[in-house]
């Protein structure tokens, strides 16, 4: 095979195969048959394009060898009777095919279909590494490998999340299905912590040799694009296309020739994305739009605008940003929050103010661990000149972050501290 064709093969199946597994779920009704369905259809792709070529449409190609392949399966099978009972009993006094009607099935409602593969694979039954995974394998089309070198987590672990994953929900009975409005707003906010888990992994890598992933940071993207197609009418889904699209914009600035972390205030703006700041700024004018106001992910979004509205960090609307954090606080109270408030207060209105906020949150437990805490207090220790605290809790913060490029910056800044 060779190696462009091995390329385009992989780049159809990112592309298609949430489509593909979503539309075979329906048809099936079991998950994991679904995608081993899909798989095979993948393992036909192999064998065949290298020698035929690449058809016109291999999106199109892929998912009639899935629907074939599946209406072998319920031929075989039990599925068959339930399946003719569904279709009706005037079909089978006519002694009709079903295959006609079951690739009518599957060709209906594909926006729908990917919509229920997404909040199936994000129900809250599942812990959130479970949602994780079974999305980026499902709707991202990546291998167990590559989400397991993405998170850095054994590939053994992965698989077995996975497969846990679809046995949970078939003993849940899990539907595949949109959720009716009773409880669409909870289920949908899984859909979107588990894609803005994915994208932060991506922007700012918990641990391992690279500060961003920007392959999860694409994942997260398409699959927020995705899903703003399909739910237009929700703001917060706009809210967190918006922030993610702006904060990509940045990704070509965030990393240096060496691949060491340059900060934002740092930052060669002239390398910011335009066109992303452009969509992401669209999409925040959906949200307002919709009316309703703003909720947390809109109003991060609306932060991070405020800098890419900003030709220079001195132009940067800080007070602006104070009140955004203050109304985040109030809807979405956490340590977090008040943390980067604080960073805020300190741009806006002097070192110390940020410095009073702080010096409350390190008696927080939930922070005891958290890593940008002393890095966030070194700064702000280092802007009011007192180097020697400063440099402790750089060192603190380094010896805290699991980040091997991060520890590099935040050593740098302890031995400037030194300097100073």
């Amino acid at each position: 095979m060779t190696s462009d064709t091995h390329r385009a093969i992989e780049a159809v199946w990112r592309i298609e195969s949430a489509k593909v597994i979503a539309g075979l779920t329906r048809m099936v009704g079991d998950l994991g048959l679904a995608e081993d369905l899909a798989q095979d259809a993948l393992v036909a792709a192999l064998e065949r394009w290298p020698e035929s070529g690449v058809p016109d449409n291999p999106g199109a190609w892929l998912m009639a060898t899935a629907k074939h392949r599946a209406i072998d399966v319920l031929r075989r099978g039990k599925l068959l009777e339930r399946k003719h009972a569904e279709l009706g009993h005037e079909l089978e006094a006519r002694q009709e095919s079903p295959e006609r009607e079951l690739h009518a099935v599957l060709d209906d409602h594909v926006g729908d279909d990917l919509l229920s593969l997404m909040f199936t694979a994000c129900h809250p039954v599942l812990s959130t590494e479970a949602r994780t995974a079974l999305t980026l394998r499902l709707l991202g089309g990546l291998t167990t490998d590559e989400i397991a070198r993405a998170f850095l987590v054994p590939k053994a672990t992965i698989a077995q999340r996975i497969v846990r994953a679809k046995r949970t929900l078939a003993a849940a009975r899990v539907p595949f299905e949109v959720p009716r409005r009773p409880e669409l707003a909870a289920r949908l906010s899984s859909v979107l912590e588990v894609i803005y888990l994915v994208f932060n992994e991506g922007y700012s890598a918990t641990a391992g040799d690279d500060w961003m992933r920007p392959a999860l940071c694409a994942d997260a993207l398409r699959l927020g694009r995705i899903l703003a197609e399909l739910v237009p009418q929700e703001p917060e889904v706009h809210g967190l296309l918006a922030l993610m699209e702006i904060q990509s914009s940045r990704s070509g600035a965030r990393v240096g020739p060496s691949g060491e972390p340059i900060l934002l205030l740092d930052q060669d703006r002239g390398r910011w994305d335009h066109l992303l700041i452009r969509r992401g700024l669209a999409a925040l004018e959906r949200v307002e739009a919709l009316g309703g106001g703003y909720g947390p992910y809109a109003l991060q979004a609306a932060i991070a605008a405020c800098h890419a509205r900003a030709r220079t960090p001195e132009q940067t609307d800080w007070t602006r940003i104070v009140a955004l954090y203050d109304a985040l606080a109030q809807l979405q109270p956490s340590p977090v929050v008040d943390l980067n408030r604080a960073v805020a207060l300190g741009m806006a209105f002097g070192p110390a103010a940020g410095l009073e906020v702080v010096d409350r949150l390190t008696s927080e437990p939930s922070l005891a661990g958290y890593h940008l805490l002393p890095a966030v207090r070194g700064d702000l220790l280092a802007k009011l000149g007192r180097f020697a605290e400063a440099r402790g809790e750089f060192e603190r913060a380094a010896s805290l972050t699991r980040n091997t490029r991060e520890r590099t910056l935040l050593l740098e800044r302890a031995a400037t501290c030194t300097r100073g």
